[in-house]
């Protein structure tokens, strides 16, 4: 078991270096530059920090675009009612007008109040700041742009580049970089939580999809470990492989129990023939296979 819990691990480790080589390094440029303004935007408009990120780096192909370079123009952003210099570049038509801008900084602060100030955006303002995939399918059902991928690309941007770890400093929490141990139980490969943590930052460790890990250990969207809680790396079993019955504390919960012994909580459920609402009380005997 150990040599494959080494190989496993090893593998993650080449995956992760062959992943950082292939990052765009006119990205990691770009973010380096304007990631401190899109904090402050996140604190003073509540914008999502890796939304703003990732739209400057989509709509302006990371300060590349002839709109960024000539225009300062980061945010694709049309001229509307604009009054102030324009610019006029082939998009949705030929020679379409676009707002122009002085410097970068002025781009940045136009898009913030693009978004903050039109009613067709203001249903994005009741998702949090740090629900970067809500923001980034609403900017799509809002018109932001015509292209129907346009959530999935912002929501790949923010994931490759782990911007989401910005929105969580802006939110004045600190921003640690983990190298998780492994742990086996019941023959399952878990980790332990550390506090602040998200299951994206260990999914991007174990070059793993959230998702995947969300299924594994029966947690819904957005969920935050708690500090020590066991996260799977891998599929539960339908029944505890040795033992039988758990007498249950004061606190635990159906869920607790199913992360303690390595078992599908729908199993769990099915196991003890209860409903999928169901809270055990302390000193309860929970059939465990």
């Amino acid at each position: 078991m150990r040599k494959k819990m080494w190989l496993f691990l090893f593998i993650c480790s080449s995956m992760l270096t062959i992943q950082a080589q292939q990052r765009n390094k006119n990205y990691i440029k770009y973010i380096e530059v304007y990631k401190e303004i899109a904090i402050e935007h996140s604190k003073k408009y509540s914008i999502p920090a890796s939304i703003t990120l990732a739209q400057g780096l989509l709509e302006s192909g990371a300060g590349q675009s002839r709109l960024a370079r000539e225009g300062n123009n980061h945010f694709g952003i049309k001229c509307h009612e604009w009054t102030g210099r324009r610019i006029y570049h082939d998009d949705d038509a030929r020679n379409e007008c676009f707002r122009r801008y002085r410097h970068a900084e002025d781009s940045y602060e136009d898009h913030a109040k693009f978004l903050t100030n039109r009613s067709r955006y203001s249903f994005l303002f009741n998702y949090e700041t740090t629900d970067y995939k809500s923001w980034a399918k609403g900017l799509s059902k809002a018109g932001y742009a015509t292209d129907r991928t346009y959530p999935t690309k912002l929501i790949k941007i923010i994931e490759d580049y782990n911007l989401y770890e910005y929105d969580l400093i802006a939110r004045g929490k600190n921003i640690y970089k983990f190298n998780h141990e492994t742990f086996t139980n019941q023959g399952l490969l878990y980790v332990e939580a550390f506090p602040m943590e998200t299951i994206e930052i260990i999914a991007k460790e174990f070059h793993m999809s959230p998702k995947k890990i969300r299924s594994y250990n029966d947690i819904p969207k957005n969920y935050q470990p708690q500090a020590g809680e066991p996260i799977y790396l891998q599929k539960k079993r339908s029944k505890a492989k040795i033992y039988t019955t758990h007498t249950v504390q004061g606190g635990e919960s159906m869920h607790t129990i199913s992360q303690k012994y390595g078992i599908k909580l729908k199993s769990l459920y099915k196991l003890n023939r209860k409903e999928l609402d169901y809270s055990p009380q302390a000193g309860e005997i929970i059939k465990l296979r």
